[in-house]
């Protein structure tokens, strides 16, 4: 497990992800769906940086959307170089966001087992 990033590098990565999120409202790939910058996590070197992005949609619509991003990665680069005041601009690279996906399958497991829990009850009241 990784430690927790220090207070610069939050700012930092914050300062990327509502970059990222404004420039990628500006992006006419159709292959985009309705996209969301869930987070980055920029290396304390400043040279490389995880976009986490997810989707509404299949794997497909995900699949699709991340390789529209690594398709914009230089302007995406750009603009994080011409609007922050780091000293290196990170190389971007682009993962879905799975946290969302998981919640909700977990939610799921959860919601199946209350269900089974009130059958059992049901039977033995009975």
């Amino acid at each position: 497990m990784s430690k927790p990033p220090s207070p610069r590098m939050r700012k930092v990565n914050e300062l990327l992800r509502e970059i990222l999120a404004e420039e990628v409202t500006e992006l006419k790939d159709p292959r985009i769906g309705f996209l969301t910058i869930t987070g980055v996590d920029t290396a304390p070197n400043l040279r490389n940086a995880t976009v986490f992005f997810s989707v509404l949609g299949d794997e497909d619509a995900m699949r699709d959307t991340g390789e529209a991003l690594t398709h914009a990665h230089s302007r995406l680069q750009r603009a994080i170089a011409r609007q922050s005041r780091l000293k290196y601009t990170p190389v971007l690279e682009f993962q879905p966001d799975m946290a969302i996906e998981q919640g909700l399958r977990i939610n799921e497991i959860l919601r199946h087992l209350h269900d089974d829990e009130d059958v059992v009850d049901e039977e033995t009241s009975e």
